[in-house]
């Protein structure tokens, strides 16, 4: 079951029927496995869709079912555990149905594709309208359920907040008490948002210490607030300091906790605990994955003191185990890459200064192609003997991962066949496995991957990371908004430089071309990988391809004069998507397609997106943080989770992807310039007589000026 944010397309395949004994539950990305004899162990993280939306995520028809849940026939009183066991049979009831659906859907649409019948053609819209309305109401239902178990249960109102602090506090003498004024900052808005109750009041600053206590507050959830700041708190304080706020509030509630649960300490620890599992499931790979210390202060506070005490303890362990797991499954599928870059590392700088110091003399003797020929070799020995030296100098050492060298056979020849495996396959066939491609690397990322980037060394510019810069050169100090203990996960270099090899792939096997026929046929298809690309919501890839294709040595090619005018104009389009994606933070967010459709953002136009927005102070003159400053932030970044939500689906075929990995590797720190010196199709070629006599028709001109 796909919860909030998450939806369900109208071609629906084997792996969405789910078994009836368990429930997964998918939020932001991450699968979490329910197991039905722990029913009060589940998903606490609100979603993307919590920081995007914001309030306007629990409309005014959630707040209404809400106040008519558990209500007794006879007495019309309201009752918090009959609202959740009535939700909760309601929406076993709606799931079960719409899993029951799923299933027969899945058994028609194979139907129709065998016989192809006429009734079963007419069932399958009516089947899919239907599909789309229980689905609809699942996660209405989800929703409400979101709503009474944040808001309704743990949430405490707004004057209770000093004393979470003090609550938490060990050093608690000859310390001044505080009132929410000088923790936090509202202001009032005219229009009433769907809480009539404290809507009124919004959020605007805080001080670190106010910000977290807030995190507490009845409207902490139902505003988005949780979400927004898990995304953002590294802007303020750092992941430990953040536990031990956390870790504070368990210790000097948790005897409490077992006692009425309407009591404010009981509120403070079951929210603690709700708090720090969704900080988990969320961001557990940029946070705990990359910081051993805090896991095990994490693990050992657990163990010692929950544990024993709470079963829930026990389901955090258990929660840190799988995200473990899961994390380095991850890793092990990238090991093999790493490893075989690091062994070649040392060549690729060595090859990368001698490209460059290649490029150079190209263009400077870029006027007579056959500068480096003996002038004792006939054309066709000159022309062999010059691709010997060249080719082989200017591409960096071949690496192959275990997946690749599993089709190794294959491919022995690539060199061999070089661009002409990429003629013979169709445009949709290279665009899915592109799309596949680029999303394996996309999933992997995380929203709080995307801030803070100019501490990166990522800046507004075609090449945003220098090739030749190693991710440990990249120095933290400059520009760093996060605090200085702040440990930051650099996954956006990986994805920039995944990037630059495959724009850099583009324009090398455009330019390796012979002949200017063969040039024109891959720059066509190169046209239509990227309109196909755009057109299926991966502006990843197409832009990609066009920074390609808007290589300086690319773009001077003579092949582009002889290009057909209908491909030619998808240059211009591939322009304005560019210019499309560049003009708004959130112009792929608009309606309702996202919801529907896959998606894969250009990774350094979201970067550049965020970092508009981290320009200008953080503080306010009374040294309070800008919380609308964040949010916006938030919002922003949210969208990634929301994406990565709706994968695409398509039928992976190895062996393309294999040689596509290949060629991309295998040309990722080429030098274009002097690839292009290789061949003959790159210059324009003036013949001998036209030439000859241009020079006498100017000799003629230049004698009747003296006459």
């Amino acid at each position: 079951l796909q919860s909030n944010g998450c939806c369900i397309g109208p071609g629906f395949t084997e792996e969405n029927t789910e078994p009836e004994e368990e429930t997964v539950i998918k939020i932001a990305g991450n699968s979490y496995l329910v197991s039905p004899n722990l029913p009060d162990f589940h998903s606490c993280s609100p979603g993307w869709s919590s920081a995007f939306y914001g309030a306007e995520c629990f409309d005014s028809e959630v707040h209404s079912y809400m106040k008519n849940l558990g209500k007794q026939k006879s007495s019309g009183s309201q009752n918090i555990d009959a609202k959740k066991v009535e939700l909760e049979q309601l929406l076993m009831m709606e799931t079960k149905n719409y899993r029951k659906t799923i299933k027969f859907y899945q058994k028609l649409l194979q139907k129709e594709r065998r016989s192809k019948g006429p009734e079963t053609k007419s069932m399958l819209p009516k089947l899919r309208g239907q599909l789309q309305e229980m689905k609809s109401k699942v996660q209405f239902l989800e929703l409400v359920k979101k709503y009474i178990m944040y808001a309704e249960q743990w949430g405490v109102e707004s004057c209770v907040l000093p004393t979470v602090i003090h609550n938490g506090r060990t050093d608690t003498v000859d310390v001044a008490p505080m009132d929410e004024s000088s923790l936090l900052l509202y202001y009032n808005t005219e229009k009433l948002q769907c809480n009539n109750q404290n809507g009124i009041r919004v959020l605007q600053a805080g001080t670190p210490l106010g910000l977290m206590a807030y995190l507490y507050s009845r409207n902490a959830f139902l505003e988005g607030y949780v979400q927004q700041f898990l995304y953002t708190f590294r802007y303020f304080c750092t992941q430990e300091e953040f536990l031990q706020f956390l870790l504070d509030r368990i210790s000097s509630t948790l005897s409490s906790a077992s006692l009425d649960p309407s009591t404010s300490l009981a509120k403070i620890c079951n929210r603690s605990f709700y708090i720090l599992q969704a900080w988990i499931e969320d961001c557990y790979s940029v946070d705990f994955a990359t910081n051993i210390d805090l896991l095990s202060t994490l693990k050992e506070f657990i163990s010692s003191k929950v544990a024993s005490l709470n079963g829930y303890g026990e389901h955090l362990l258990s929660l840190l185990e799988d995200a473990s797991a899961r994390k380095s499954v991850s890793a092990h599928q990238c090991s093999s890459v790493g490893k075989c870059e690091e062994e070649g590392e040392e060549d690729r700088k060595t090859l990368h200064s001698l490209c460059k110091k290649l490029s150079e003399d190209v263009s400077r003797k870029a006027c007579n192609f056959n500068w480096k020929l003996s002038k004792g070799i006939g054309p066709i020995a000159q022309y062999q003997r010059a691709r010997l030296y060249t080719i082989s100098s200017v591409l960096p050492k071949p690496c192959y991962n275990s997946f690749t060298e599993e089709f190794r056979a294959s491919f022995a020849k690539a060199d061999e066949v070089g661009p002409y495996l990429l003629i013979e396959y169709s445009v949709q066939q290279l665009c899915c496995q592109l799309t596949l491609l680029q999303q394996e690397v996309f999933h992997k990322c995380h929203p709080v991957h995307f801030l803070n980037s100019r501490a990166l060394g990522v800046k507004d510019k075609c090449v945003a990371v220098q090739k030749a810069v190693s991710t440990e050169a990249v120095s933290l100090k400059v520009c760093n908004l996060f605090l200085s203990k702040c440990i930051q996960d650099q996954y956006l270099l990986q994805l920039l430089r995944n990037a630059d090899s495959i724009s850099t792939w583009v324009a090398a096997e455009i330019v390796i071309c012979h002949t200017s026929k063969l040039q024109v046929s891959l720059l066509s298809k190169f046209l239509l990988i990227a309109k196909c690309c755009y057109e299926q919501r991966n502006f990843a890839t197409a832009m990609q391809i066009l920074a390609g294709l808007e290589n300086l040595i690319v773009r001077q090619l003579p092949a582009w004069k002889i290009l057909p005018a209908k491909v030619a104009e998808i240059m211009e389009e591939l322009k304005a998507v560019e210019v499309f994606l560049k003009s708004d933070s959130l112009c792929l967010m608009e309606g309702e397609r996202f919801k529907t459709l896959p998606t894969i953002p250009s990774a350094h136009v979201l970067a550049m997106h965020v970092q508009q927005l981290e320009t200008g102070g953080f503080t306010m003159t009374n040294g309070a943080h800008k919380w609308t400053k964040l949010r916006n932030i938030a919002k922003v970044v949210s969208q990634v989770h929301a994406f990565q939500e709706n994968p695409y689906t398509y039928t992976p075929d190895f062996k393309l992807q294999s040689y596509l990995r290949q060629r991309i590797t295998h040309f990722k720190d080429a030098d274009i310039s002097a690839l292009a010196a290789d061949n003959c199709a790159n210059f324009h070629q003036i013949p001998a007589e036209k030439h000859s006599r241009k020079i006498q028709d100017t000799l003629r001109r230049m004698k009747a000026t003296f006459q």
